[in-house]
């Protein structure tokens, strides 16, 4: 049985270069996860469903434990001297830690509980994670690939860690009698295609017709890219993506004609995931460049999404700019 913890300084001495700021956040994101965690088992009885009747940056109903999560994760890094601003999709504006503006080198960015819309109906939910160091500059603002550590937690039938540092993925379950997480898989590798399509296709009129055209062929199959793929779609991108580790596949979450960036955010959600499928053999991409050489122009940038087995997502790509496969 070995520990985030351990696993984590075990890291670290393989890593001279790395210092114990990694166990620190790491440690601090752990507690967050955990704490959520307690929140969502207790939420139908402890008042926490439901609204708050404010809207996001993003326009977007918040609810009790959006908000809720959002303050735990900045609760706890509060009492960081290593982080030193937080980015949220639940804050308009980065969040400076005043213990950390003499000593913090890095900046995190949050989606502090993806797939909110589900918690009324206890399906799965998430949190989305990721570091990078501040420039010299004061610059917070760098591409996917400069990310130092990239992850999100699952609150499922239990309680899940993925995370990487660019040296693999790695997976740890929550033991909630012992209040610790275990290694439950490291070296975790997604097939280089899939069977599942996880894409909402309640939204296919908003799309462009080169997109629409790649979702009718995967419903359909019966050519080289293999036969029909399952729809598995949950609300929750956390999820969707956890699994397409796992069995590999496709999410998708296009631009629309309307609105070609898409929903998803670049730096909490795309970059992040982006990092862990890649690490895993995978590939995250916007259908024109990959998700982890885009530079940022802004926190709350969005993209559109294309995540999944690498042969998948280059097949995507190949029809979108009209190539054929």
């Amino acid at each position: 049985m070995i520990s985030l913890t351990r696993h984590i300084l075990d890291r670290q001495q393989s890593h001279p270069d790395h210092t114990g700021a990694l166990s620190a956040m790491m440690t601090h994101i752990a507690l967050c996860g955990k704490l959520i965690a307690r929140d969502l088992n207790q939420a139908g009885l402890s008042g926490l469903l439901g609204t708050t009747g404010t809207t996001n940056v993003h326009g977007e109903q918040v609810r009790t434990l959006d908000e809720r999560a959002n303050r735990t994760f900045v609760d706890v890094f509060e009492e960081s001297d290593v982080v030193r601003v937080v980015v949220s999709e639940e804050m308009e504006e980065p969040f400076a830690i005043k213990r950390a503006q003499g000593s913090g080198t890095y900046a995190l960015f949050l989606d502090p509980l993806d797939g909110s819309s589900n918690v009324d109906v206890n399906a799965p939910l998430g949190s989305i994670f990721s570091i990078h160091r501040v420039g010299a500059s004061g610059s917070i603002l760098k591409a996917g690939r400069e990310q130092v550590v990239g992850g999100y937690v699952l609150y499922g039938a239990s309680t899940l860690l993925v995370y990487t540092c660019g040296d693999g993925v790695h997976q740890f379950t929550l033991d909630s009698a012992v209040g610790e997480f275990f290694l439950s898989g490291s070296g975790i590798h997604i097939p280089p295609r899939g069977k599942i399509c996880s894409v909402n296709t309640g939204n296919q009129s908003k799309w462009p017709g080169a997109m629409r055209k790649v979702v009718e062929h995967f419903q359909m199959g019966g050519d080289e890219t293999g036969p029909s793929r399952t729809a598995r779609y949950s609300g929750c991108l956390v999820a969707d993506v956890h699994r397409i580790l796992w069995k590999g596949g496709l999410y998708l979450y296009p631009g629309e004609v309307k609105k070609p960036a898409g929903k998803l955010r670049l730096m909490y959600e795309a970059a992040p995931l982006s990092f862990v499928v890649e690490q895993a053999g995978g590939l995250g991409s916007t259908g024109e460049e990959r998700i982890l050489s885009l530079q940022p122009r802004m926190p709350h940038q969005c993209v559109p999404l294309i995540i999944g087995s690498r042969e998948d997502v280059e097949f995507v790509e190949q029809c979108l700019q009209g190539g054929s496969r």
